[in-house]
């Protein structure tokens, strides 16, 4: 019986776009690419996740792979992107409604440490139950260790659980360690069906538009 449902956050609760922070302080095309690139995709970006280095380590590293004029915006973008993080649609009516019908509601994210300043921009996390955060406990999705170390945190059954990523790769990951998941396509109406599908008790669509 599921009891409890967990969300990612970027691609599941907020729209996270890396080309839209890097637009906002770049202007040429192929700039912006390569700022995405060594940013956005670097493994940089995921130690900042995992909790072992700074920002402005992460930043020290990056910028010595790029050109000098590019500096100052890698600083910008690292220190703005996240005020500009609005709601997925529909997702913030099915966290309420979760809440509401009962459920337990939990985050599990792959993020820095700096989420603990702007979590009050994402409104769904006011129905959370519990939030679990990369950073935090040096550990990152898909490793087994982030999803044990999540349910015993939250004394948590994993098999009253349900797992939501847009990452495939992350909810193949929560399956291993028997949790039930779905990979989140930004369709929520699709998603109400699945959990449905899965014996969660959500109305099949949101809320009518008046």
């Amino acid at each position: 019986m599921i009891k409890n449902v967990v969300f990612d956050m970027g691609g599941v609760l907020i729209n996270f776009d890396a080309e839209r922070y890097t637009a906002r302080f770049v202007s040429d095309v192929g700039d912006r690419a390569l700022i995405r690139r060594e940013l956005f995709r670097s493994v940089e970006w995921i130690q900042m996740d995992r909790g072992t280095i700074t920002d402005e380590e992460a930043v020290t590293s990056v910028c010595a792979r790029l050109p000098q004029r590019l500096h100052q915006a890698v600083r910008d973008i690292l220190d703005n992107w996240h005020q500009d993080i609005p709601p997925l649609d529909g997702v913030y009516d099915l966290v309420a409604e979760l809440k509401d019908k009962g459920y337990g509601v939990y985050l599990l994210s792959n993020t820095c440490t700096r989420f603990h300043s702007f979590r009050k921009n994402i409104p769904a996390l006011r129905f959370f139950d519990g939030e679990f955060i990369s950073a935090d406990h040096h550990l990152v999705k898909p490793e087994p260790g982030i999803y044990q170390c999540f349910l015993e945190e939250m004394g948590l059954q994993g098999a009253e659980c349900i797992f939501i990523d847009d990452v495939p790769l992350n909810v193949e990951g929560a399956i291993r360690c028997g949790i039930n998941g779905i990979v989140y396509h930004g369709d929520p109406v699709l998603l109400r069906r699945q959990l449905r599908e899965m014996g969660v008790g959500v109305d099949a669509a949101g809320p009518v538009e008046r």
